[in-house]
């Protein structure tokens, strides 16, 4: 049965990140707690499905992660005249949105950026990376290493995301994302990297945590809305997070 199949798929991929990517959490852990030591933020640009979502505001997660949202939208109501339809660009394709990103942003040198493509191959990611980088800004890359290599960067560089930046933690998923062939079907279907980096950004933080503890630092972590005490608790500890940047 095709439920079978997802669920193996699926623990065969949680299976090998934890087999394999340990290590590149472990980097990307204390990167973070040193720069947050030193005063810097841990900032998440994510160009995939849930990261950003997964990752904010979550009930045990921590207030130090934070997101970076922009919008780029065009409103052009004309007529209709039967013309041919313009080829869609995404937001991450475009050449040189990644200025008006870091530019408008509160990203600064000493700060850690998580950067969240499966691909890692359109331009906004690598382009984000490379130029934060150069600010002073370390990247860590959350993307699928072997989908990437299979598919040809849209950067000018050539390079994709897992090129370039300082620490890369792979999704370890299979190109196409799409995890269960079906009979009939000429596409795959039940796509294994969002559950993937969810499960990558509770390792990232349980590191974070353990090594701030370690050091005699408290975290300032997101106790559920739903719980007793909670408006307090939250309250008290975005104050302690804005104050003491943990």
């Amino acid at each position: 049965m095709l439920v079978e199949r997802y669920f193996h798929k699926l623990r065969e991929v949680l299976d090998k990140i934890e087999a394999t990517q340990i290590e590149n959490i472990r980097c990307a852990a204390e990167m973070i707690v040193e720069s947050a030591k030193s005063g810097g933020c841990v900032h998440l640009l994510d160009t995939g499905h849930m990261l950003a979502h997964e990752a904010v505001g979550r009930a045990g997660g921590l207030m130090m992660m934070t997101p970076v949202h922009f919008n780029v939208e065009v409103a052009n109501p004309a007529r209709p005249r039967g013309l041919p339809a313009k080829p869609r660009i995404f937001a991450d394709e475009i050449q040189g949105l990644s200025d008006y990103v870091l530019s408008s942003s509160s990203i600064y040198p000493g700060d850690v950026l998580i950067v969240g493509s499966v691909s890692g191959k359109n331009a906004l990611p690598v382009d984000v990376a490379l130029k934060a980088q150069a600010t002073g800004v370390k990247v860590v890359a959350i993307t699928s290493v072997e989908y990437s290599k299979a598919l040809p960067s849209r950067h000018p560089s050539g390079k994709r995301l897992y090129e370039v930046a300082d620490v890369v933690i792979d999704n370890c998923g299979a190109v196409g994302d799409a995890a269960v062939d079906v009979p009939g079907l000429d596409v795959s279907i039940c796509p294994t990297s969002g559950i993937a980096a969810a499960h990558i950004i509770w390792a990232l933080t349980a590191e974070i945590v353990e090594r701030l503890m370690a050091c005699g630092i408290k975290p300032s972590i997101y106790k559920s809305n739903h719980a007793a005490g909670a408006s307090r608790h939250n309250a008290d500890a975005r104050a302690t997070f804005l104050k003491t940047g943990f």
